[in-house]
């Protein structure tokens, strides 16, 4: 189980918020989705590798929105300017000066709002799944309308019941690729992270959010990033979320997944880029770049060379780079033999040294174009 810190506070109504924190370092505040549990997470399949690797360079913050997890179940109210305002309180209550904010799934149109009323307290905002307008809002389609508010009928009946029967459909939407275990993990998290009442209620609130003015007005560094074939949110909302935001860049990622999976290279590629984004390795990836300029790798090398330093295994490094397993395993024999050493665990321990931490984005500016 992952350690992690919980503490509470109180939203402006009166309402109790756990707030959870893993690793240390800079901070990095989640604001999730529309239910969670922040002491179940630490257990989980589905969300253990994002509380390791967020946590890896951060003090990674998360909290359980007002009715779920061990927040409040009895809140006043489900309101999309609430869920705003808990935001608020969080970050007032931890103290928080300057930082990223991670905005994912529903949770992505509360930090859009927050970035919106607080520009100068966010420097980066990350996107993940999310979008601009709610269910009910973003469509005019009478199908889509009924699927919307079929989806609201299943939750009113099955939502909590010990027949995972229901809550499977929730779970085949937001990890499709997922395990039996992932998926037996996730329909539990549904039942113990809220009422069927608070549940109905959350949903149909995110139904009716409705960011579009806001979005178009942030002024903030922003990374939108979406599964190309997202069952829940779908990928054009991701794009044309992207599309509002002045400046704001795009990241398609290859998965059906919501919730981005461990296994699976849009992982890998996710937190690279995010890593990049941060810029987290900047001032490590020039100094680095001037140190390998020595050993004659070439910028292809180099790029390898980084995400072996951050543990990626043969596999993903070909997935993330569009490269064949066998292209990946002589590149890293090629490294070997540049920086004198005979296994991968030695290259690992002087790239670090030498502070190579980096990612695609990294090595290409330094570099240029590959």
């Amino acid at each position: 189980m992952i350690k992690q810190q919980i503490q509470y506070c109180h939203a402006r109504d009166g309402v109790r918020i756990a707030v959870a924190a893993t690793g240390k370092g800079p901070p990095l505040l989640r604001a999730g989705p529309w239910f969670s549990h922040v002491a179940f997470d630490g257990q989980s399949p589905v969300w253990a590798h994002w509380l390791r690797e967020l946590s890896s360079e951060h003090t990674y913050i998360r909290f359980d929105q007002r009715g779920c997890g061990l927040s409040d179940w009895t809140p006043s109210a489900f309101a999309f300017e609430s869920w705003v305002t808990d935001l608020e309180v969080v970050v007032d209550r931890l103290g928080l000066r300057r930082f990223p904010l991670f905005g994912m799934s529903q949770g992505g149109a509360i930090a859009i709002a927050y970035a919106a009323r607080h520009p100068e307290r966010v420097s980066h905002l990350i996107l993940l799944g999310a979008y601009a307008q709610g269910r009910l809002r973003r469509t005019s389609c009478a199908l889509q309308r009924e699927e919307a508010e079929t989806l609201l009928k299943l939750m009113r009946i099955g939502w909590g019941r010990d027949n995972q029967a229901f809550r499977q459909l929730f779970t085949s939407l937001l990890i499709p690729d997922g395990t039996l275990e992932q998926h037996r993990w996730f329909n539990e998290l549904e039942r113990v992270s809220t009422t069927p009442e608070n549940a109905l209620a959350m949903i149909e609130a995110s139904y009716q959010i409705d960011v579009t003015a806001l979005a178009e007005r942030l002024d903030v560094p922003t990374l939108v990033c979406h599964a190309r074939h997202d069952a829940h949110v779908p990928f054009e909302d991701g794009r044309s979320l992207a599309a509002l935001i002045p400046s704001a860049s795009f990241l398609p990622l290859e998965s059906k997944n919501h919730v981005l999976l461990e296994d699976e290279p849009a992982w890998s590629r996710f937190l690279l880029e995010v890593r990049s984004f941060l810029g987290l390795a900047e001032a490590r990836s020039l100094i680095s770049a001037q140190s390998f300029a020595a050993a004659r790798l070439t910028r292809s090398e180099f790029e390898v060379l980084t995400m072996v330093a951050r543990g990626f295994n043969n596999h993903s490094i070909a997935a993330t780079l569009g490269k064949s397993e066998k292209t990946v395993r002589n590149q890293i024999s090629a490294v070997f033999g540049k920086l004198d050493v005979n296994t991968r665990a030695q290259a690992v321990v002087l790239a670090r040294e030498a502070g190579v931490a980096g990612s695609q984005a990294d090595v290409r500016q330094k570099w240029g174009p590959m």
